[in-house]
């Protein structure tokens, strides 16, 4: 195994130097992109170093220094280029409100090695050491990277974070082409855009809490209320969700609402963000009654697959399989269990098996539905 090679990145600290390192790119360049963030104590990501990286060069850019949106969308966001990340979708929430709608063209070399036989998951060090064969240090992942200035060692570790990501994406994509999956891959690459974009938030999160999945339809608008207060607050104070109301207690107010202010404070201490004005706003959501229009708009919690719908999802799961086998594909890919637990219950074709799934499945699963 080879050792890391020693990375030449320029700090990048106002508009010009990031413009000028933007503007020596060619119109189609693939370009390597990382960000190292910190999320300890916020709902957004913070982002802290951004790391570019092109043909032999490399840049560690300070975003605490300038704004870097500016510069980054018409050559990232609109313009040609190829975006190179490794498993992109916390990178994408974190560029977010820089790029809004994320890169032009991504390429997430993680995707990629799951459709070439890889494996699912596989990490940025595992792929380096694979297609690379260099073996990268780790020694810096729980790094405070908004301190300033970084260390050395902090540096050198972000600009390896980018440094292999050229050859990375050449072997993959020659292996991608090579099996056929390159427009497979794209659509998940896509895919995984959109939902990164959503900057509003998840409108049903009550199918995330199957704890209420057999409560009459009413508790379940009120539990979707709840929850969707919640996130809107918890993005407008830039605090995390279970700091304002964690699962257990959106579960029990739904279930037994609180019938006093005092009640509720009770109920609700430890909740760190949760102030008077806060808790008055959920107090005022928890007494105001649950309309029809808003039971109809509540979509079910599916429940967990029992008696047929249980055997119907063990003959669905041996259907994925064969077919994940036959195409050399992990079947976490081709279609988690989550997916289709879901939909042995509910009987909606999942959003998720759209595109080039269906193609593959769905001649086979929807015969498989309890009757």
């Amino acid at each position: 195994m080879l050792l890391p090679v020693t990375a030449d990145a320029e700090w990048i600290d106002n508009r010009d130097a990031l413009q000028a390192w933007l503007d020596a790119l060619p119109v189609a360049a693939s370009v390597g992109v990382d960000t190292e963030f910190m999320r300890r104590n916020t709902f957004h990501p913070q982002l802290a170093l951004l790391q570019l990286g092109w043909n032999g060069r490399h840049a560690l850019v300070d975003p605490l220094a300038f704004e870097i949106g500016d510069a980054l969308q018409p050559r990232l966001g609109d313009g040609t280029a190829v975006t190179v990340m490794h498993s992109a979708s916390e990178d994408l929430e974190t560029l977010a409100p820089l790029l809004p709608d994320g890169p032009r063209q991504l390429f997430d070399t993680q995707i990629a090695a799951a459709f070439v036989g890889m494996g699912l998951g596989i990490s940025y060090r595992a792929l380096v050491a694979e297609l690379a064969g260099v073996d990268l240090d780790k020694g810096e992942t729980r790094s405070d990277w908004l301190q300033r200035p970084l260390t050395d060692s902090q540096r050198a570790y972000a600009a390896l974070d980018v440094v292999y990501l050229k050859t990375i994406h050449e072997q993959l994509s020659e292996r991608l082409q090579q099996r056929d999956r390159s427009a497979w891959h794209a659509e998940d690459c896509e895919r995984l855009k959109r939902r990164a974009s959503h900057r509003d938030g998840d409108p049903q999160p009550q199918r995330a809490l199957r704890a209420a999945a057999e409560w009459p339809r009413e508790k379940q608008a009120l539990l979707r209320r709840l929850l969707l207060w919640r996130d809107r607050s918890a993005r407008n104070l830039d605090r995390p969700r279970p700091w304002l109301m964690d699962d257990t207690l959106a579960l029990s107010l739904a279930a037994q609402p609180a019938t006093t202010l005092s009640d509720l404070e009770q109920r609700s201490r430890g909740q760190r963000a949760l102030r008077s004005a806060q808790r008055s706003e959920l107090f005022e959501l928890i007494s105001r009654p649950v309309e029809a229009d808003e039971i109809a708009a509540t979509a079910r919690i599916p429940a967990h697959p029992q008696g047929n719908a249980k055997k119907a999802l063990a003959a669905m799961k041996q259907e994925v399989d064969d077919r994940a086998t036959a195409l050399d594909l992990p079947s976490g890919l081709l279609c988690p269990r989550k997916v289709l637990e879901e939909y042995v219950v509910t009987a909606e074709w999942p959003e998720f098996l759209e595109g080039w799934r269906r193609e593959v499945l769905h001649d086979q699963l929807p015969a498989l539905l309890p009757a």
